[in-house]
């Protein structure tokens, strides 16, 4: 059983941990969360003095085996301002291949922490030891807003546990006085001036300060500028926080939109494109059976379902909740490694399936940069689509439709073609109507690819490796087939073996093309 000391503050923020004594944690209805004993501080007068703040302290320790959710009631009386809470944990020595100590945090107000509720308040994970909340500001990861009384719950996630426990220690201090107005949130425009039906650049998966990030919505929309982007989309785990602060960084030349990266104990899924100010919660496991719910609010929030590297190795990455509610998934996720190849075979064994079934549902693939900090790179990979304009819609059209492809760089440009006998022709992620035995011309002009190697890759594997492109990067493959002998083509660039951390890596593909039938 888990348990808390509770220490009485005084009004200059000495929290001693030595007047309340212990209390068991209590189950709050799932077993996946607990709740301590509640936290009080005065009322009235006595709220009044040690320049009008007050401070309380909670110890205690989790054993391994914690749940994923254990929850500080914190009683806020009447008159407060701001609420500012710090913590530390202990991080013992552990062996060679055992979790250590790490412990996430975030809080919930007075409207409760239900799943999926309205008291969302903020969360930053383990990237910050403290944060604060006032009506008119609040630490980046959190939501400005009124202070009002009632029992706010402070959140901790002890992602994983050492052998010895988790020792923390959490210090609340409620500051009271007269509250600031709110500011009205200025979201940035769900369109951009853009040119017509194109292939735009962007960019979907991007973390700021407003989670574990550390560079700035400017520092971020000048790097995509930079790397030849057209679109954006705000991702940061766990919290719609940054939402308000990326108006004045968008442009007639760059779309930003907003979402979040809702980062489960079983896989990380991009919300891509949501309404502005939407929060996804994330406290489920696949066993839950809750994914289909909130896979549902993204969508009703208009944006797309885009499971993220699939096959990551961090702990709780690896994708648990199937595909079954993707609009999309992200296959190429930053620098090349070993996990997007696993899922780049692992993408295309569904698309091998959906022609098999027959039902013509396939899951387009999208690349994203997922960049952090310096040195991670905006923009590499990047997913370019063929959209009707440069809005949000339009963008998600073009996305969930598979009209696109994914390049290593803006130096990377690809167009690729299927056409019939008779003049029938088709594009990425469309379906070329013509009879089996139909001779089809399968064409990939390449620009920005020096040196590498194009192979087409169907339902029956490669069959077709070009020599690789001369030094100028550009070059043109043709191949002829027909819908008995490939069911649907897409197209591969692969750097030579010696480049990258895996021999023949990416530097492009396509989402594919099908042939034959309706």
């Amino acid at each position: 059983m888990c348990e808390d000391d509770h220490g009485n503050g005084n009004g200059n923020g000495n929290g001693n941990g030595n007047g309340m004594g212990r209390r068991a944690l209590f189950v709050t209805g799932a077993a996946a969360a607990l709740t301590l004993g509640s936290v009080s501080f005065a009322e009235g007068p006595a709220a009044e003095a040690a320049d009008n703040q007050e401070t309380r302290t909670v110890r205690g320790t989790l054993p391994t085996g914690s749940p994923d959710f254990v929850y500080l009631p914190v009683d806020v009386p009447e008159g407060v301002r701001e609420i500012r809470v710090a913590y530390t944990y202990d991080r013992p020595s552990v062996p060679a291949g055992t979790p250590g100590n790490a412990l996430d945090i975030g809080i919930f107000d007075e409207r409760g922490t239900e799943l999926g509720g309205k008291g969302f308040r903020g969360w930053s994970g383990g990237a910050r030891s403290e944060f604060f909340l006032r009506a008119d500001d609040a630490t980046p990861g959190y939501i400005p807003g009124r202070i009002r009384p009632g029992t706010w719950h402070i959140a901790l996630g002890p992602y994983t546990v050492a052998p010895q426990g988790l020792t923390y220690e959490v210090t609340i201090t409620l500051t009271h006085g007269a509250q600031s107005e709110t500011p009205k949130p200025l979201y940035p425009p769900s369109r951009a001036k853009g040119r017509g039906r194109a292939w735009y650049r962007g960019d979907c998966h991007l973390h700021s300060w407003y989670s574990d990030g550390r560079r700035t919505p400017a520092e971020i929309a000048a790097l995509a500028r930079a790397a030849g982007l057209d679109f954006i989309n705000s991702s940061d785990h766990n919290t719609h926080s940054s939402h308000a602060h990326w108006a004045d960084q968008a442009g007639d030349d760059l779309l930003i939109m907003t979402g979040e990266e809702v980062t489960t104990r079983n896989g990380h899924v991009v919300a891509l494109g949501t309404d502005p100010g939407t929060f996804i919660d994330w406290r489920y496991r696949a066993r839950d059976n809750r994914w289909a719910r909130f896979a549902q609010q993204i969508r009703r929030a208009g944006g797309l379902v885009v499971p993220a590297h699939p096959h990551a190795t961090c702990v709780g990455c690896g994708w648990k909740f199937g595909f079954g509610e993707a609009d999309a998934v992200e296959v190429w996720n930053g620098p090349y490694t070993p996990d997007d190849e696993v899922t780049l075979a692992e993408w295309d064994n569904t698309l091998v399936a959906s022609v098999r079934e027959g039902h013509g549902r396939w899951l387009p693939a999208m690349g994203n940069s997922d960049a952090h900090r310096d040195p991670d790179a905006v923009g590499s990979p990047q997913t370019v689509v063929l959209a009707d304009d440069l809005t949000r819609e339009a963008v998600q059209e073009g996305i969930r439709a598979g009209r696109s492809y994914i390049a290593e760089s803006k130096n990377v440009s690809l167009a690729f073609t299927a056409s019939g006998s008779r003049g029938e022709h088709a594009g990425i992620g469309e379906r070329l109507p013509v009879d089996r035995d139909t001779p089809v011309t399968v064409r990939l002009e390449v620009r920005g690819a020096p040196r590498c190697t194009i192979r087409f890759v169907t339902d029956q594997g490669v069959l077709f490796t070009s020599d690789p492109l001369p030094v100028t990067g550009s070059g043109t493959a043709e191949w002829r087939t027909t819908p008995a002998y490939a069911a649907y083509v897409r197209a591969e660039l692969r750097h030579e073996a010696a480049a990258g951390p895996v021999p023949g890596a990416l530097a492009a593909f396509t989402n594919p093309i099908f042939l034959g039938g309706a």
